[in-house]
């Protein structure tokens, strides 16, 4: 076995595992701001900040942790700095208005905190504080860039011109998955981690859920089949919607996922500056959660509980165990998973067969985040930490829970047990989706 899990490395080798992931995750960002001062400091959608606040709030949460709450050192710029960078104290609307850092101060900034912090990680101990146990507050900061990284990368789709960011196309698949669902048989399993010394803490804690037997699709919903919902009169028709999710359609006048651009059977997408045709074996993405939760009841299925896709992605009926992923232990690999930005969007249906889970489900990680049916709560014996900010705030029906990672997510932020949410009206986020169905007793018993 490849010793990447974090949980198996000691000393150099756990040091040497974190300096990769935080200069990895400093690449990527350079590279999705090495653009334009103009290009930083505008706004592109109000749902988004400005790049340039990106980058130092970056920077900001990263001097926090890991050279004030590790380390013990003094601010590096005056403390107004840190009210500017607090996500909760500025909606995203209002950030350009603020007094930021302008884009050389803000480099400077980020590159003086990085060398750092990677000072202090030659250096201190990484036990003997919960913070420093196995270096989760180092794993913490990689996994927040990360999702920044994320987020920038849908600030780039959303911005108007041209392309500022390639890469190759992603990969086709040489052949479909024998069947469409796959049954998923009734029992417990562990859900959540108590091991996974990186995890979040609405990951925790691992606690057992009885799953009633049921069918999930075996690869995500595709543009083909989504394209079959539009041309059926989907988005005209007032049955297959949520009461809200109907009211949502007229007042925004949906009639396609976002970036769609056609009518009838000839459709493009836009994509990071291009428009290109259509691609129909790929997963549909930026959809949101009404349109999933719809097309779902089209089709006469319906979303999965979060609880059914996570069973579906780890549990491995040979062992009774839950795996770190749908494939095993061992961290993605290109060959696991459409993830790290290495291609700018979804692959096609089928087109990772080294990652599909025991049970034969294809791309539970990477390409699409997955909308699920289920509300962002915490698990029985919940505890928040390090702070209450990073999940229990957002507990509540107000948004619904996506699983999986996307193309844009980066290995070191996604794993079988990691919980994303939003509001169900978002669609600049990569998500997409796929249905499940009940089995019923016959089918449960075959």
């Amino acid at each position: 076995m490849l010793r990447t899990n974090p949980a198996e490395l000691e000393g150099a080798e756990l040091r040497e595992r974190l300096a990769g992931d935080l200069i990895r995750a400093r690449e990527r960002t350079k590279r999705l701001t090495e653009v334009e001062d103009a290009e930083l400091l505008h706004q592109h959608s109000p749902l988004m900040s400005p790049l340039v606040w990106d980058l130092a709030h970056i920077g900001n949460q990263e001097e926090l942790w890991l050279l004030r709450d590790v380390d013990g050192r003094d601010p590096l710029l005056p403390e107004t700095v840190d009210q500017l960078y607090d996500a909760f104290q500025h909606a995203r609307s209002e950030r350009p208005k603020l007094p930021l850092l302008e884009p050389v101060p803000s480099r400077r900034y980020v590159d003086d905190v990085r060398g750092k912090v990677l000072d202090v990680l030659e250096r201190i101990p990484l036990h003997g504080r919960p913070l420093l146990e196995k270096g989760f507050a180092f794993g913490m900061i990689v996994q927040h860039e990360q999702q920044h990284d994320e987020t920038m990368l849908a600030t780039h789709q959303l911005r108007v011109g041209q392309a500022l960011l390639t890469a190759p196309p992603a990969p086709r698949a040489a052949e479909l998955p024998a069947t469409r669902e796959v049954l998923i048989p009734g029992g417990r399993f562990t859900m959540g981690t108590d091991i996974e010394p990186w995890a979040l803490d609405n990951e925790r804690p691992a606690h057992a859920v009885d799953v009633p037997a049921f069918f999930i699709d075996t690869t995500p919903v595709s543009n083909a089949d989504y394209l079959s919902f539009i041309q059926d009169g989907g988005y005209q028709d007032p049955r297959w919607w949520h009461p809200e999710g109907w009211e949502h359609v007229k007042s925004a006048g949906l009639v396609a996922p976002q970036f769609w651009v056609g009518a009838g059977e000839k459709w493009f997408r836009k994509v990071f500056g291009r428009t290109e045709p259509l691609r129909l074996d790929q997963a549909v993405v930026h959809v949101c959660w009404y349109e999933a939760d719809a097309y779902a009841r089209w089709s006469g299925r319906r979303l999965p509980t979060e609880a059914e896709w996570e069973k579906a992605a780890r549990f491995d009926p040979a062992t009774g165990r839950s795996r770190r992923f749908p494939w095993g232990d061992d961290d993605p690999t290109s060959e696991h998973a459409n993830l790290g930005q290495q291609h700018l969007e979804p692959a096609a249906a089928g087109a990772y067969p080294a990652g599909r889970s025991a049970h034969g489900v294809h791309q539970l990680m990477g390409d699409v985040w997955e909308w699920t049916s289920s509300t962002f709560r915490g698990y029985p014996g919940f505890r928040a930490w390090p702070y209450r900010e990073y999940s229990e705030v957002f507990f509540g029906s107000d948004y619904r829970v996506l699983r999986g990672g996307s193309f844009g997510s980066d290995p070191s932020a996604v794993r079988a047990t990691f919980r994303n949410w939003d509001y169900p009206i978002r669609r600049q986020i990569f998500a997409g989706l796929r249905t499940a169905r009940s089995a019923t007793r016959e089918e449960a018993h075959v």
